[in-house]
């Protein structure tokens, strides 16, 4: 008797020896599976007094979930944009919607200064998808290395751009107007690292060192970058 080929796995829709498969794809898919999981419970509200540490935030007793969990008001509001970049970003995560907890996704809101920036920053744990409402915006993603590409584009009212998960992007009214933009994120935390702030605003400060190395440039035009942050 013939004898039987150990489990199969459903690829492409055929029915695949997981055995003849190469070692990356495995790997690849368990990564694939454990980013955002979806949640095993139909909400899991943020219980913000809690002190246990987990990876999230732990879950309230779900009996004692209200409407105003799952609400937020405030993004019909102009945000201040007086300050050295031009914009404000006004975001509505699991910190400002419990409800959001697990559910993979939140929203802000970015209000630009005529030729105001929401400078280079990456978001760690999503996927960003910004629709314009007003104005006109210059934005753009780098590729990782080592192509480090810039794919960028002048957005318009209405327009809509995605900017995929980690990597470096920004974005720039280029009108003489206020501009406004709201964005989906595919996390309910999503995480920001602006790149000025962390590598010259660091606490504590890298290595002046480091960097003169790193951006090629004179020790003392790091120290005068550093200084302001």
């Amino acid at each position: 008797m013939k004898k039987q080929r150990p489990l199969h796995w459903l690829q492409d829709g055929n029915f695949t020896n997981i055995q003849a498969l190469p070692p990356s794809t495995s790997l690849t898919c368990s990564l694939a599976f454990a980013f955002e999981p979806s949640p095993l419970q139909d909400f899991c509200v943020a219980d913000t007094i809690s002190s246990a540490r987990v990876n999230g935030l732990v879950c309230k007793d779900p009996k004692l979930a209200q409407a105003n969990d799952f609400f937020f008001s405030g993004l019909h509001l102009t945000g201040n944009t007086s300050n050295p970049v031009g914009s404000k970003v006004t975001p509505v995560t699991a910190a400002q919607i419990p409800g959001l907890n697990t559910l993979g996704i939140s929203i802000v809101r970015i209000d630009y200064a005529p030729w105001g920036i929401n400078p280079p920053h990456t978001h760690p744990r999503a996927t960003e998808i910004l629709t314009v409402l007003e104005g006109t915006l210059h934005v753009g993603f780098v590729s990782s290395n080592p192509d480090n590409r810039l794919i960028t584009k002048v957005l318009q009212k209405g327009d809509v751009f995605v900017f995929p998960v980690g990597l470096v992007h920004f974005q720039h009214n280029v009108g003489y107007k206020n501009a406004v933009a709201i964005a989906a994120l595919s996390s309910q935390n999503p995480g920001v690292i602006t790149m000025a702030n962390s590598v010259f605003g660091s606490n504590p400060p890298i290595s002046a060192e480091v960097l003169a190395k790193a951006f090629q440039v004179d020790k003392s035009i790091v120290d005068r970058v550093q200084s302001r942050f």
